[in-house]
């Protein structure tokens, strides 16, 4: 039985690359009963029914699922912020990591708008990026210049999949258009009203890009927490992912515990207390939802 990776999906049809064309599929009927949605992303077996068209018969073992955008089996996540228009905003940066941390995706922090940024917004973001950097981030500065862009991206989206997500009017779709100029994309302009841009595309598909596939994941602006454990959290973290086995009690929050090395390091400036800060918000998020029965 042929197999594939679904490229696309519109509408209930499944657009599946099997190595060579792309074929039309529809799931069978018995998906809906056992609950299975298959995503974009994933690998499938299917069965022609005509030369273009035919049917998925079973979705293979994800390695990860995103919930927003519904998306499969993603290597790495490059998480778009600029730095200025919108403004870079850290908070929303480690919602973003964390979420994407939590389903084992690699992050890496893609600054646009570096080249048009005043001298002062500059330096006010350049501290966090010694931050972000020595916890172990990779951080890529992009340019408006069409040649820098693609030299500085196409080594990371290489052999990879990677989907695209960040605040409205960063320049997602302009990314888009340099890297495949075939797209045409229109660029979303800010809202001088709403601080943010437009809606400029209706579905997720992963796009051949840079020797690897690329998802697109426009007006996608925050993650929730509806998933996770209060428990989990700090694990998505990776400066206390790495210290929390010193913690003097296991499954510490590092809240109140007495001997958590945690608090001790960020009372030592080795965790950065703005990341302690984010922690707790989030943690005070979570433990705020209301149970799910």
């Amino acid at each position: 039985m042929p197999t594939g990776q679904i490229r696309k999906a519109i509408s209930g049809f499944y657009y599946v690359h099997d190595g060579d064309t792309l074929q039309e599929c529809r799931g069978r009927g018995v998906f809906r009963n056992r609950g299975i949605t298959p995503l974009v992303g994933d690998f499938v077996e299917f069965e022609k029914d005509t030369d273009s068209h035919g049917t998925i018969t079973h979705v293979l073992e994800r390695t990860n699922a995103l919930v927003r955008p519904p998306v499969a089996n993603i290597d790495q996540a490059l998480l778009v912020f600029s730095l200025t228009e919108p403004d870079f905003h850290p908070l929303l940066l480690d919602r973003f990591l964390v979420a994407v941390e939590s389903f084992h995706v690699n992050p890496i922090i893609c600054l646009t708008k570096t080249d048009i940024a005043s001298e002062s917004a500059r330096e006010n973001v350049q501290s966090y990026l010694e931050d972000y950097r020595r916890i172990g981030y990779q951080i890529v500065e992009t340019y408006k210049d069409d040649a820098s862009l693609v030299a500085n991206l196409a080594p990371i989206l290489k052999d990879k999949i990677s989907v695209l997500a960040g605040q409205s009017g960063v320049g997602k779709s302009t990314m888009l258009n340099t890297l495949l100029p075939s797209l045409e994309l229109k660029t979303a302009e800010i809202s001088e009203a709403l601080g943010r841009g437009k809606h400029t595309t209706r579905h997720v598909e992963l796009l051949e890009i840079g020797g690897g596939l690329l998802a697109d994941t426009p007006g996608f602006s925050s993650f929730d927490f509806d998933e996770m454990e209060k428990e989990e959290l700090s694990s998505c973290f990776p400066e206390m992912r790495e210290r929390a086995e010193h913690c003097k009690f296991r499954g510490c929050l590092h809240l109140k515990e007495p001997k958590c090395a945690i608090k001790a390091a960020v009372d030592s400036g080795e965790i950065p207390s703005y990341r302690y800060d984010h922690y707790l918000q989030f943690l005070e998020e979570i433990m705020d939802r209301k149970p799910r029965y």
